[in-house]
């Protein structure tokens, strides 16, 4: 059978990313221009400088990707697109180039959900990895625990009733003057201090509940940071960092292992860019051996945003005819 080569583009946040994927599974070309040092002045993503960036790079990214394997459109046989959740202006431009290059070549166009994108990165790295199995999903903008059931049928059982974990992350990592992205400092400064030195609330939410919340956990560091400072006390950031990253792992863990549970599944598949967090991907781990779950989770490149996990699950959809038309508009917050 002729293989099928989906043509993939990220653009959800500050990532310009073009791939060629193969069947889902088999990375054929991809490229990933990241924009992290020109919003590092500004301690964050400004959405405008990334949209406008993303228009920029699109053409040579996708270019680059072509070439790299000598191939043209005429070897592709679908576009995909991000298409939300996101930055809305940073997904209209990779929306509005998808249609383009899609209607110029004749070739279906299909809209991908940006958190279905990073369940289909394991597919990437993991050949037998095939649903059904729970998937933790854990970025700046989101946190969820979902069911697999097949490739493109995906129900939530459980997500963030406020900030993600990774937004908490880059607010903690902010107030302690960590230059962004502050995910990867704390993760760095927290190997070095005491995960027990302040003892931060762990907000399971009710006792059955699958959802998550981390605005109390960020308010109740901010609030050990000043009230340490209007002490004259000397704060440490690597006990600081430390305690408030075991105190947000605790909680991701115990609802996997709930949601394992509950399901019955014992598979389960990390990804978003808090998955390549080193402390989370070790206790995860150590949860997965001593409850006997089988555990997956690619390389840390893979956790953060790329087009080939939206080629990846592109092919899913493709395979059930599930195309889109080109009245497909972006969708900041974009429903599962």
């Amino acid at each position: 059978m002729k293989p099928v080569r989906i043509l993939g583009i990220e653009t959800s946040c500050d990532e310009t990313s073009v791939a060629i994927v193969e069947n889902g599974r088999k990375i054929l070309s991809e490229k990933i221009s990241s924009q992290i040092e020109i919003h590092k002045k500004y301690g964050g993503v400004v959405p405008e400088i990334a949209s406008r960036n993303h228009l920029h790079l699109l053409p040579f990214v996708t270019q680059a990707v072509l070439e790299d394997k000598k191939m043209s459109m005429d070897d592709i046989d679908a576009v995909a697109v991000t298409y939300g959740p996101g930055l809305v202006g940073a997904l209209l431009v990779g929306l509005s180039y998808a249609k383009a290059l899609a209607y110029a070549a004749n070739k279906p166009l299909i809209g991908v959900h940006h958190i279905k994108g990073h369940i289909a990165a394991n597919y990437l790295r993991f050949a037998e990895l095939k649903p059904p199995f729970l998937s933790l999903v854990v970025s700046g903008g989101h946190t969820s625990i979902l069911f697999v059931k097949e490739y493109c049928d995906i129900v939530a059982l459980g997500k963030t009733i406020d900030d993600a974990a990774g937004e908490a992350y880059d607010k903690v990592a902010r107030t302690l003057g960590y230059a962004y992205p502050g995910g990867p400092m704390i993760d760095k400064y927290a190997r070095e201090g005491k995960k027990n030195a302040i003892d931060f609330p762990r907000i399971m939410l009710s006792e059955a509940s699958l959802d998550f919340s981390f605005s109390g956990l960020k308010s109740a560091v901010l609030n050990y940071i000043n009230s340490m400072k209007m002490k004259n006390e000397e704060i440490c950031p690597s006990d600081v960092s430390a305690s408030f990253q075991e105190a947000l792992i605790d909680v991701l863990c115990a609802k996997v292992d709930l949601a394992a549970q509950k399901t019955g599944q014992k598979t389960i598949a990390l990804s978003g860019g808090v998955a390549s967090n080193s402390r989370l991907r070790e206790r995860m781990a150590e949860m997965a051996q001593k409850k006997g779950y089988t555990l997956y989770i690619p390389e840390a490149r893979y956790c953060t945003d790329n087009a080939a996990m939206i080629a990846a699950h592109a092919y899913y959809e493709y395979l059930e005819g599930n195309c889109s038309d080109i009245y497909l508009n972006a969708v900041a917050s974009l429903p599962l």
